[in-house]
């Protein structure tokens, strides 16, 4: 008897597998570009669903997944590097790990500052911001004004960004840091009912636009800064109140540094995978690069995770940047799956889904793929989105209790994003409800 009931079980699965797969194929909404999909069942190694998996297409925000295993690998999830030093004498040197928490105004880690601010030697800031190149390969020019495009740095404060802040009620917005305030310059017109909010191109000069009665609405918006050593060196003497001399010795870089823990990594990873936060992306791969050779290099750290800890993927990874705002990246669905299984087997369940957006709960999928009421999600995956691509990749839990592993690439759609995660959402679902 159990063995008939397991056939009918299994026949069952069979067919709605069939049926969804036909759905797929005759989608007048995945028909209108390039696809790929695959699904499959790790406990019985079976592919579900298959679509130009072995295709490569440019992942978007995808990406984050390979920088996530890479740094979650290398660093692990306690304490990362905040500060390599050296002390000589009655003097400190001191350099950026890439650390992207130091005054953030998320993540709030003060430990370089404390550290610096209880030393009672000389303070001299070892200029290694040459390493990092401020933007990465394939970024476009004009995203110089947007937080998504956050400025790479070797030793980054505040996260690289001035924050303006309004909250209901107050007299006015805030500004943090503070240091940028006279920087900033108004410019009254009637042509707008909120805030604007910009920066010039090459220097860190901001302006705003108001009108006497703006619009009486909360607001958080942040808009990068111009980085270097210099602006670094003023802040940092500005925040210690002490003098901090900025050098170019390239020669105290070939001596090992000592170094400072800072703030835990699994903030960071999951700041970084549920709002998908870009800048946190790149600045994983240069602590990683710090870790392995006390150099920020992201082509190393990225040369190192496809030599030591990818060579397994079906298919190379061709990957340029931490974050997915390249559209050099190029991954296939089944290299995403194969690295989702080493995920899982990695990454405890528990913390894969403290990291990952929750469909219907959490990050960028809180308005999508929602469980049915009083349910737990059933979505725990990374999206992704460019102007010529949309992705989500990870992990389905059925009503059944499978955990199912899936990758949904999409490049080349004139529709909305919308109308694709609309379809998607109808398979997605079919699958927790029937498999």
């Amino acid at each position: 008897m159990k063995k008939i009931l397991f056939a009918i079980l299994l026949l069952g699965s069979s067919c709605t597998v069939q049926k969804i797969n036909r759905s797929i194929k005759k989608s007048e909404v995945f028909n209108q570009g390039h696809m790929g999909m695959m699904v499959v069942d790790p406990i019985k190694d079976k592919t579900l669903i298959d679509i130009n998996s072995a295709k490569y297409f440019i992942p978007a925000s995808n990406t984050k997944l390979f920088t996530f295993y890479t740094s979650y690998t290398v660093l692990g999830d306690s304490l990362i590097n905040g500060l390599n030093y050296l002390e000589k004498g009655d003097s400190l040197i001191f350099w950026g790990t890439g650390d992207p928490s130091l005054l953030h105004p998320d993540l709030k880690n003060e430990k370089a500052i404390e550290f610096l601010k209880n030393s009672k030697k000389d303070l001299y800031l070892l200029d290694n911001f040459e390493q990092v190149d401020a933007f990465g390969p394939g970024w476009s020019w004009d995203w110089y004004n947007a937080y998504y495009a956050t400025e790479r740095s070797a030793f980054p404060i505040y996260g690289n960004v001035l924050r303006f802040k309004y909250e209901i009620g107050d007299p006015n917005f805030t500004i943090n840091p503070t240091w940028f305030k006279p920087f900033l310059s108004a410019q009254k017109t009637e042509n707008w009912t909120g805030y604007n909010f910009k920066r010039d191109r090459y220097q860190n000069l901001f302006s705003y636009q108001f009108t006497d009665k703006p619009e009486q609405k909360s607001f958080e918006r942040d808009i990068p800064f111009v980085t270097s050593a210099e602006l670094t060196a003023l802040m940092l003497s500005d925040i210690l109140g002490k003098k901090i001399t900025l050098i170019k010795d390239q020669a105290y870089f070939s001596e090992e540094p000592k170094k400072l823990l800072s703030t835990p990594a699994d903030s960071i990873y999951a700041q970084m995978m549920k709002i998908s936060d870009n800048f946190l992306a790149e600045q994983l791969l240069l602590l990683v690069s710090d870790q392995l050779s006390n150099k920020l290099s992201t082509r190393d750290a990225i040369a190192y995770a496809k030599e030591n800890l990818l060579g397994d993927l079906p298919d190379e990874p061709v990957w340029y940047d931490g974050s997915g705002l390249s559209a050099r990246n190029m991954f296939t669905p089944r290299s995403i799956i194969a690295l989702l299984a080493k995920i899982r087997a990695e990454v405890p369940l528990e913390k894969i889904k403290a990291y990952f957006p929750a469909g219907g709960e959490s990050g960028t999928i809180r308005n999508w793929y929602p469980s049915d009421p009083g349910q737990a999600p059933y979505i725990y995956a990374k999206t992704g989105t460019l102007s010529m691509s949309n992705a989500l990749s990870g992990y389905l839990i059925t009503k059944s209790g499978k955990i199912l592993h899936f990758s949904c690439l999409f490049n080349n759609y004139t529709i909305s994003s919308n109308d694709l995660k609309t379809e998607l959402q109808k398979i997605l679902y079919r699958l927790h409800d029937q498999y």
